[in-house]
C-alpha cells in the first residue's frame, strides 16, 4: 500500500516525495500489509513512518497502481504491485519514525513524474 500525498489545489497542487533508504531515490511512502490494519490504515501509516504525514483524508479506493522491483536480503530482486492512495495532507511534522534516514520534497505533478522511476507512478502522477 503506498500514500499519494497531497497539498494545494488546482495549479498549486504538490506532491510529497521521500527518499528510499537503501538508494536514495525518489519514491512515494509505501510498505507492506500490516496485521490488523485494512489497506486505507495502512497506507496512512506509510505516509507517517516514512514522511510525518498527518492526515485523516484518504481516498476509498486506490487511484492507482504500480509495479517495482523489491531487492530481498542476498540480492534478489521481486516484483511487488503496490496500491497507490490519494492523501489529503493536514499536517507534516519535523520529528517521525524516520526522520533521520529519509529526506522530503514537495513538488509538482509533472515534477514528481520526472523524479521517480516507476512508469506506472509516472502515470498516475500525470493522471492528477
Amino acid at each position: 500500500m503506498a500514500a499519494l500525498c497531497h497539498r494545494g489545489e488546482g495549479a498549486d497542487r504538490e506532491f510529497l516525495l521521500v527518499t528510499s533508504r537503501d538508494t536514495a531515490r525518489w519514491i512515494i511512502p509505501k510498505g507492506w500489509p500490516i496485521r490488523g490494519l485494512n489497506s486505507r490504515e495502512t497506507a496512512l501509516r506509510e505516509a507517517w513512518e516514512e514522511a510525518g504525514v498527518k492526515s485523516r483524508k484518504i481516498t476509498d479506493r486506490p487511484v492507482g497502481s504500480y509495479t517495482y522491483q523489491k531487492r530481498q536480503t542476498g540480492g534478489m530482486e521481486v516484483p511487488v504491485e503496490t496500491q497507490v492512495y490519494s492523501v489529503a495532507v493536514d499536517e507534516v511534522l519535523a520529528e517521525f519514525p524516520e526522520a533521520h534516514e529519509r529526506k522530503r520534497k514537495w513538488v509538482d505533478a509533472e515534477t514528481a513524474a520526472e523524479l521517480v522511476n516507476e512508469t506506472e507512478l509516472k502515470a498516475i502522477f500525470r493522471n492528477q
